[in-house]
């Protein structure tokens, strides 16, 4: 029986790392994980200032990943971390994750998973053979809006599903800010550290999986426009797709970061026979309900008639806004209710394991080098091939 904290290493995000802070704050919510140790940055001094700055013991900082899990794995089971949060570029997503798996410790990565879908597949394998576990940071699906989207869908709701549309600008790569000492735009315009794809690869992706994930579609086919907006870019900033589901639903997915004034204004809409539904991220509380035959409804976060999976991923009463960090939270909450219940012995329940995983590292690298190769192609429609 575990009657403990789970043990978190991180490698990546040191000092002014923005995603590396949101991390450590979203595990640190609930208070079921302890931050142990860290190979925090790739310079081995800021990797040292950076531990120290986060009280981590000094010989729990560590320089190299390498390192991090050979020093690690040689501790006594009663201080060894439990797994470790890869929030490196894309590049470097692969081997430290592997490295972690074959140390025997599970795994929380940013998206992309890999940075091809070749590293994508080999690492949902080693998964799979290890008995590890792996969760996949798509934080939008966390919000507990979009849980009773996804609820609302799979009892019926809507109906039969037909379209899907999914938006998500942003106007931060307006200019060649990467050639301005911007470090985050340098790396996701980067090929060599990006992968095929920009603005596709960093937040197409987030609107492929939500659409999945609302839907319970799968995308069979696509047809992509990509474009580089900005001259001078490596990497798109910009493009428009057109999707076509399992079921014989299509859709619409645009994504952008060119889109000049926008902030992160990912929306979403799911229409079936009878209503549709549509979410905001900027307004990740409510949730509007359209239907054929009846007015529409607003519905709120934190309210008695949302569904049992809405409130186990609420934390406050209606009224008291609950935004992106308690979402990227609910990710980290269920993945650790996952590991706790298997050191356990015991079986994951539905809420546990509702956090993306490697499957979902898989199909997103699929839909960037899907995307990539029909905005390539001259034909009307790619199949989707993993």
């Amino acid at each position: 029986m575990i009657h403990r904290k789970l043990r978190m290493g991180m490698i990546g995000g040191g000092k002014d790392a923005f995603i590396g802070a949101v991390h450590r704050i979203a595990a640190n919510i609930d208070g079921q994980i302890e931050f142990c140790c860290g190979a925090l940055s790739a310079d081995p001094e800021i990797a040292r200032e950076s531990g120290r700055i986060l009280f981590l013991p000094e010989n729990r900082i560590y320089t190299t990943y390498q390192e991090l899990f050979e020093k690690e794995s040689k501790l006594p089971e009663t201080e060894r971390i439990d797994f470790v949060t890869i929030v490196t570029p894309n590049f470097a997503h692969f081997e430290p994750a592997m490295m972690a798996l074959d140390h025997g410790f599970n795994v929380v990565v940013e998206k992309p998973m890999t940075l091809s879908l070749e590293e994508a597949i080999l690492l949902r394998d080693k998964v799979v053979s290890t008995g590890l576990t792996l969760c996949l940071t798509h934080t939008y699906s966390g919000y507990p809006m979009v849980k009773q989207a996804r609820q609302m869908v799979k009892e019926g709701s809507l109906g039969a599903i037909r379209k899907v549309m999914v938006e998500y600008p942003q106007g931060w790569l307006s200019t060649l800010t990467e050639r301005e000492g911007n470090a985050g735009a340098a790396w996701r315009t980067d090929p060599k550290k990006s992968g095929k794809s920009g603005c596709m690869g960093d937040i197409g992706t987030h609107a492929a999986q939500l659409a999945e994930y609302i839907s319970g579609l799968k995308i069979t086919r696509l047809c992509a426009d990509l474009n580089i907006v900005v001259p001078g870019r490596g990497l798109d900033d910009d493009g428009n797709v057109l999707l076509k589901f399992d079921n014989g639903a299509n859709g619409v997915l645009i994504a952008s970061q060119i889109a000049a004034g926008e902030e992160n204004a990912l929306k979403i809409k799911v229409y079936g026979e009878k209503g549709g539904l549509e979410w905001h991220q900027m307004e990740p509380n409510t949730l509007i309900l359209k239907w054929l035959d009846q007015p529409a409804q607003i519905y709120r976060a934190g309210q008695p008639y949302l569904s049992d999976v809405a409130k186990h991923n609420t934390r406050v009463p209606g009224g008291h806004p609950e935004g992106y960090l308690e979402a990227f939270a609910n990710i980290y909450r269920n993945f650790a209710a996952t590991l706790a219940a298997k050191l356990r012995g015991e079986q994951p329940n539905a809420f546990q394991l509702d956090f993306p995983n490697a499957e979902d590292g898989v199909r997103g690298m699929a839909f960037i080098e899907n995307v990539v190769a029909s905005g390539q192609s001259n034909q009307k429609w790619h199949e989707f091939k993993i």
